[in-house]
């Protein structure tokens, strides 16, 4: 190596230590910045220079140090299962909430519940029976029918109503899909720019991370990595970013609860892609999927269709178990019973249900073979508050059924919760600055950089001994 050699190795050193000594510094600067990932200045010798001839050799084969790269300190495998599990979390809290917020409208146990409203009537039936004649009891038995009905009525409209409020939040979320995926797309082509320069494009690539993980919350979203540095964000197998271009999604179905939930599916609420009109895009994660799940029709497990059919089966089998009975009685004049409950056509039965009677006089107490003051028929009307198959059992068992679905939906999605905090808590280990580690780096790299220093000042004084004062030992 000759002396000018020295210098130019000495100067390697001091500018790869700098370097090295600012990465350090970035981390510092980011240890509190969240999604950032710690970096790391990766060291190398450079090669000495060829020997000129077959038989020559330098005295030392040295040519200093660079930085070779700057390396982001994350784990593609555990990037993958934070998005895995993020994707199964967000899809299981999204159908917890929307039964949780179910089971809200049901009001039970409560003295406003339909539960007390239906013994409130099953009782009135009661007193009817034992006091056939007085007006009062009549017009009771009459407000408490028209209390079940109207209260049979608002459930199924709540139900519709969420059905409602989570359609349009399954568009609000498609539409932040689409503006996440265009954003990816750019970053992909901003680090390819970049890295195709021979630059470090690591914060845009924590940028981007944060938002293919935010797609995973939302859509499930899977990625592979080009050897370029962009990744390709798959949504059930197929693109939706590819490179630097983004394709979008849009929500296709009726807006109408009915239609979209009924039976067939025809006009049930689904994803598709919005270049390709009618081809379902697949989504099998995220919150998407978990709207799509509470969204389909009951026979796809649908939460709000479920919930509708059986508001309009109860009120189908309350208008038919009463009326039963209070077609075979009397009204106090003699008149023959017609039917309690009736159904407005072209109307689900639970929204369509009335009280066909509006007269108190018209309710049929007495048995045919009874006199006008009878109450046999008001009696086995009441009874059916004890039958295992009356509209109360039924209710019970509706009410039963939607806090086990419930209480299971809500410890899945705490199960998944703590895997994705798992994970999450494992790349941020990963990921994170430790500021005791990079004080100890930076320790290192400065005194790499002062021994770098010294070469070079030990250099020039050999150089300036070399060239100022040779030959004048003696004068």
């Amino acid at each position: 190596m000759s002396t000018f050699s020295g210098l130019s190795t000495a100067l390697s050193s001091l500018i790869a230590q700098r370097q090295a000594l600012e990465v350090a510094g970035q981390n510092v600067a980011n240890a509190n910045t969240v999604g950032y990932t710690r970096q790391r200045a990766e060291l190398g010798a450079v090669a000495g220079a060829g020997t000129p001839a077959i038989f020559s050799t330098p005295a030392v084969a040295s040519g200093g140090v660079q930085v070779n790269n700057v390396a982001r300190l994350g784990d593609a495998f555990l990037d993958a299962r934070l998005r895995t599990t993020t994707s199964s979390a967000a899809s299981l809290q999204e159908i917890a909430d929307a039964a949780a917020e179910l089971e809200k409208t049901l009001g039970e146990p409560s003295a406003t519940g339909l539960s007390a409203q239906l013994d409130t009537l099953w009782s009135a039936w009661n007193d009817l029976a034992a006091t056939p004649d007085k007006d009062a009891a009549r017009a009771v038995v009459l407000e408490a029918t028209t209390a079940v009905v109207e209260r049979i009525a608002t459930l199924r409209s709540e139900a519709a109503t969420q059905w409602g409020g989570s359609r349009d939040k399954l568009t609000a979320l498609v539409d932040q899909v689409n503006a996440s995926a265009a954003s990816v797309a750019d970053l992909n082509e901003q680090i390819r720019t970049i890295t195709a320069s021979g630059g470090t494009a690591n914060e845009l690539m924590d940028a981007r991370d944060a938002l293919v993980t935010q797609l995973s919350g939302l859509v499930g979203a899977t990625v592979q990595t080009r050897a370029d540095g962009q990744v390709d964000v798959l949504v059930g197998g197929t693109p939706l970013v590819s490179g630097a271009t983004a394709r979008s999604l849009t929500v296709a179905g009726s807006s109408r609860f009915d239609d979209a939930t009924a039976a067939g599916g025809a006009q049930a609420v689904h994803v598709e892609w919005a270049h390709r009109p009618g081809v379902a895009a697949g989504v099998d994660g995220g919150r998407v999927a978990g709207l799509l799940t509470v969204l389909a029709p009951a026979e796809s497990g649908g939460l709000y269709a479920r919930a509708a059919a059986s508001y309009d089966q109860l009120a189908t089998d309350l208008a038919a178990q009463v009326n039963a009975i209070h077609t075979t009685g009397r009204t106090p004049d003699g008149a023959a019973g017609g039917p309690l409950f009736t159904f407005e056509a072209g109307m689900p039965p639970a929204l369509g249900l009335r009280v066909a009677v509006t007269d108190p006089a018209d309710l049929a107490t007495a048995g045919a073979a009874e006199g006008p003051l009878g109450g046999s028929v008001a009696a086995q009307i009441a009874a059916l508050a004890d039958a295992d198959d009356s509209p109360s059992a039924a209710w019970s068992t509706i009410v039963v059924d939607l806090g086990v679905r419930t209480a299971s939906a809500g410890a899945r999605a705490d199960v998944a919760e703590a895997a994705r905090a798992s994970a999450e808590s494992r790349r941020i280990a990963q990921t994170s600055v430790d500021t005791d580690e990079e004080t100890v780096n930076m320790l290192a790299f400065q005194r790499a950089y002062e021994g770098a220093a010294r070469v070079l000042t030990a250099v020039d004084e050999m150089l300036d001994t070399l060239i100022n004062r040779t030959g004048v030992v003696g004068r």
